[in-house]
């Protein structure tokens, strides 16, 4: 091949000048426990900033999960989600804020018409900073509420991700049968929301701060 006298000049310039690279973006991990995993999945998936959101679970002795054995009970397990997020674009404070407005953390039992251990809520710092970031978002939570929140803040331990059905669920054109006969996931899922009553709780409970989708 012939290159222009010009042509070899700007590849020389670009190779010894260099070419300013792709700003590399530099995620951080948030660890959240708020009851159903596809609702919180489905909450913060939708948030600009937010790369990622894996369904999963967290929080028991054991050295594995999955959802049959969590679902039963007596694994110490949370259903939780990993959210991996651009810090330049959304702070661990703001998906904090966010995060106390998305659940009920009054309810020690679980979560709205799912009650159990691993639908308990929970905060799981994976950092220092973010532990003393969590305790005072948790602060300004309680007081916005004007109630106690029991939701806990607790160092993170090993976070085993669900079944793959499980993943992006709140989106799946996949069918299931329910009880409304074989839907699609997503038709499933936004059903069951709806007849769990999250969103309404939420919003008699934060007003206009709740954070939940009008459809689900």
């Amino acid at each position: 091949m012939v290159y222009s006298k010009h042509l070899l000049r700007l590849i020389v310039l670009t190779v010894f000048a260099g070419v300013v690279p792709l700003k590399a973006v530099v995620a951080e991990d948030a660890i959240f426990a708020g009851g159903c995993f596809w609702c919180v999945e489905s909450d913060f998936e939708s948030l600009p900033g937010v790369i990622d959101a894996q369904s999963g679970y967290i929080g028991g002795p054991a050295d594995k999960a999955d959802y049959k054995t969590v679902s039963k009970g007596g694994t110490g397990h949370y259903e939780a989600v990993l959210i991996r997020f651009d810090p330049a674009k959304i702070s661990y404070a703001s998906l904090l804020h966010k995060f106390w407005r998305s659940v009920d953390p009054t309810d020690a039992g679980g979560q709205f018409c799912d009650r159990g251990d691993s639908y308990r809520t929970a905060v799981f710092p994976v950092s220092a900073a973010q532990e003393k970031t969590a305790r005072t978002s948790k602060a300004k939570a309680e007081a916005a509420l004007g109630q106690r929140i029991v939701t806990p803040i607790l160092k993170a331990p090993a976070f085993y991700p669900a079944e793959a059905y499980h993943q992006d669920y709140y989106k799946s054109s996949k069918k299931v049968l329910t009880r409304f006969g074989l839907v699609k996931r997503k038709d499933a899922y936004k059903k069951y929301r709806d007849a769990c009553g999250r969103d309404q709780r939420i919003r008699a409970l934060w007003g206009a701060e709740a954070h939940s989708l009008p459809n689900g």
